[in-house]
């Protein structure tokens, strides 16, 4: 199994106590006379991994002189044989046959090359196009432009270079420009210039592009994708939509071409086959739960649903698990949710976080306590003058108000709102008066009183909150059941209980 950096997230592991010869010899009698045992070749090859199948299939060449891969094309057929003797080959050589296979024939399957290169990154690249070369002893660069045309033929040579930015060192200046020149090549022009779409999107870094496609949204109005399929057309357009979904999360992109694959009449196999076996040992997991989150079903029920015999069963040990089963999904959710935590505290050590609420400029706590005081008083409550106050401050700026408005009226401005605004505007209003720390363990709090327990707002701010804020939101839980407390104990003595 090749090293990853961080946490492993493919499904299909290390096989522990590994045996080739072993394996090779198990192999060898599973397809040794009158038909096979299809059973005993696909639980074996599915629970090894791509480097230890490599060394099965040398070791049963020295054992039997014989080709295990010609073998298992010899027993087996049809989608089951394409998927086994796919896991059977490494990473670079796999992706190379399904290329080789998208541009031979009559026809281009353009679906499959969109899908390859735009989801690799340049390491997987260059070692697919060396893969060509030695398998076919072809260039894979010129088959591509003998088969391909247009700006579609442009952008898939660029992938092919693999020489995408890998420096996650983020300029502000170039973020901006970029977006300025994908508005002004598309949006703003007559016609549109298709050339700085295939620069900027093709060469820059996914750190970089992330940025620069929230620009974007802030100056044209809308998302990228949006100005894409109105610029675009034909598969070109869709090479580009598949490079920005890459860009934003490859498992969502990986997600949704299994869902389409699956989803109504019939089944696209080869799409199927080639995502379950390129991603087992990258990312099939964090696939699993984005498929879950989507579609709120899992990836495993789905497969079980579509498929049938032995190629059912195989795919179904690649997906390596079901996240419907109790206890799959949520513990898989808190490990995406802790990625992205991880990667956005990355991202923040080198960027300038941006709020959208700034310091009021004047400031005077007293006179907003007097505004807020006016606003709910008497008959009717002036629910603007509330929102534009509360929105316009800073958390800080709120708290030093609450205290002034004590001071002043004697009241508690909280109580005063809550009585004052109700459903959605009371909750946010509401909200926004805490401390983060009091909000954070507020909803910490709902998610866990009552019937059932709300996982996804545990998951949610226990993966993504730092050391200090974990401990204020601590401080703040353990302060508010004092008072919760305090509260219900005077009401009881009250009541003479």
């Amino acid at each position: 199994m090749s090293s990853k950096v961080g946490r492993y997230r493919g499904s299909v592991k290390d096989y522990p106590d590994f045996d080739a010869s072993q394996d090779a010899e198990t192999l060898y009698k599973a397809m040794k006379g009158f038909g096979s045992d299809k059973q005993a070749i696909l639980d074996l090859i599915t629970s090894r991994s791509n480097q230890q199948r490599i060394q099965i299939i040398q070791a049963y060449k020295s054992l039997y002189g014989k080709d295990l891969i010609e073998d298992l094309k010899y027993e087996l057929t049809g989608k089951f044989e394409r998927l086994i003797v796919g896991l059977m080959r490494p990473p670079a050589y796999f992706d190379a046959k399904e290329i080789k296979d998208a541009l031979d024939g009559v026809g281009t399957d353009e679906k499959c090359l969109i899908e390859i290169l735009a989801s690799r990154d340049n390491q997987q690249i260059h070692a697919l196009v060396e893969a060509y070369k030695d398998a076919y002893e072809r260039d894979l660069e010129t088959d591509v432009i003998t088969d391909t045309s247009g700006h579609f033929k442009k952008m898939l040579i660029v992938l092919l270079q693999g020489t995408r930015e890998e420096d996650d060192i983020v300029s502000d200046e170039l973020v901006a420009q970029d977006a300025q020149e994908l508005f002004e090549a598309g949006e703003v022009k007559w016609g549109t210039d298709e050339a700085q779409f295939i620069f900027i999107l093709g060469s820059r870094s996914r750190t970089h592009l992330q940025l620069v496609f929230d620009e974007y949204e802030k100056i044209a109005g809308k998302k990228i994708e949006e100005s894409i399929k109105g610029e675009l057309s034909g598969d070109f357009e869709k090479l580009m939509l598949a490079v920005v979904k890459c860009i934003r999360s490859t498992r969502n992109y990986f997600a949704n071409r299994l869902y389409k694959a699956m989803k109504g009449m019939g089944t696209a196999d080869n799409t199927l086959i080639r995502i379950m076996v390129s991603r087992s040992e990258i990312d099939m997991m964090d696939i699993r739960e984005s498929f879950r989150s989507q579609y709120e079903k899992s990836l495993y029920s789905m497969i079980k649903n579509d498929t049938s015999g032995e190629y059912k069963k195989a795919l179904l040990n690649l997906c390596g698990g079901d996240d419907d089963a109790a206890g799959e999904y949520f513990p898989e959710a808190a490990q995406v949710a802790f990625q992205k935590w991880e990667l956005s505290a990355t991202t923040a050590a080198r960027i300038e976080l941006k709020g959208t609420i700034k310091p009021a400029a004047d400031f005077n706590a007293d006179g907003d306590g007097k505004a807020l005081r006016k606003a709910m008083k008497g008959f009717g409550t002036d629910e603007d003058t509330i929102i534009d106050i509360v929105v316009k401050r800073t958390n800080s700026q709120r708290q030093e108000i609450k205290q002034a408005f004590k001071s002043h009226f004697g009241r508690d401005l909280m109580a005063d709102l809550k009585s004052e605004l109700s459903g959605t505007l009371a909750k946010l209003v509401l909200g926004l008066m805490m401390t983060p720390a009091q909000f954070d363990a507020k909803q910490i709090n709902k998610a866990i009183v009552g019937a059932g327990t709300d996982e996804k707002v545990l998951i949610e701010i226990m993966a993504t909150r730092n050391n200090q804020e974990i401990q204020a939101i601590n401080e703040a839980y353990q302060e508010g059941e004092l008072t919760v407390y305090s509260v219900c104990s005077s009401h009881s003595k009250g009541h003479g209980n």
